[in-house]
């Protein structure tokens, strides 16, 4: 595999940053995991706007316009024969002191990583997800705000672990007043009587680009859409309830809270939205080869 780092390409061993990298010191940095199919690069473009949103917001300064990251992202997939597979694209504030301030950061780097991922076994899509509701809550917007897809994903990583140690492999975050945030790594959705309901970005959830796709091609198929706070009553009973991100694409759950969502399995508007979304990724994006 060949790393991209600042301009150049190295082998994997030999890919390496600075132990004063503040991205290490203090996940000080933003970054964007982006899918390949069919030899395109899916929905680049929003997810490079993604990422220089998320650099604005913390006054990280990209050292390539939107055009050169696009390019390092398609350089590196062709460097790496990709045809299908998973980016990480990580922007870091740089080599700085041990001190906190960002200032003492003479420039930042930027990383693209080009390989593969499965973040679920193939039957969970196939029989759905048991997931939970746990403890931690997800990020104040006057924090660390849950917009920002930074590199300090400890908020994440806490309700994974809570996750993990209840068995299961995502669960799902509330917010400070109680309403469904996000998962630890996945918007979510809820389908009620044919119409599909997601929290709202204000409730703490990412600005997630499998969301957005979703959404459009929800409403393309005539489903209604609606954008509001849902409580945990709401998710318990739901007519069939998935969850979406880059990496998880369309993951269907059938149990929350020991409560069987639906009829226990996947059901049909989950099975409709996950083929229309399979035959949109194969069939746009940025070429890599060409």
């Amino acid at each position: 595999m060949k790393v991209f780092i600042d301009g150049k390409f190295y082998d994997q061993a030999k890919a390496k940053i600075s132990v004063f990298d503040h991205g290490l010191l203090y996940g000080d940095g933003v970054f964007e995991g982006i899918r390949a199919y069919n030899g395109r690069v899916f929905k680049l473009d929003e997810h490079i706007e993604r990422l220089f949103c998320s650099a604005k917001a913390i006054l990280l300064t990209i050292p390539l316009s939107h055009a050169e990251v696009c390019e390092a992202v398609v350089a590196t997939c062709r460097k790496n024969k990709l045809h299908d597979g998973y980016i990480r694209l990580l922007v870091t504030r740089g080599v700085g002191t041990l001190g906190l301030d960002p200032r003492r950061c003479r420039q930042a780097s930027v990383i693209v990583i080009a390989g593969t991922i499965q973040l679920y076994p193939k039957e969970y899509y196939e029989q759905g997800l048991t997931i939970v509701t746990v403890p931690t809550t997800r990020n104040l917007h006057n924090a660390v705000n849950p917009a920002i897809k930074s590199l300090n994903y400890l908020n994440n990583i806490l309700a994974k672990i809570e996750a993990n140690n209840a068995g299961c492999e995502e669960a799902i975050m509330l917010n400070a007043d109680g309403y469904v945030a996000e998962c630890t790594g996945d918007n979510l959705f809820l389908v009620k009587r044919g119409k599909l309901f997601t929290p709202p970005l204000s409730a703490g959830a990412l600005y997630g680009i499998t969301r957005g796709t979703v959404i459009e091609l929800a409403q393309a198929a005539g489903l209604g859409v609606s954008e509001e706070d849902l409580t945990r009553y709401d998710v318990f009973n739901a007519d069939e309830c998935f969850l979406t991100g880059t990496g998880a694409e369309l993951v269907p759950v059938v149990k929350v809270d020991g409560r069987v969502i639906g009829g226990g399995q996947p059901g049909p508007v989950t099975h409709s939205l996950v083929k229309a979304y399979h035959t949109l990724t194969h069939a746009s994006g940025t070429p890599i080869h060409g």
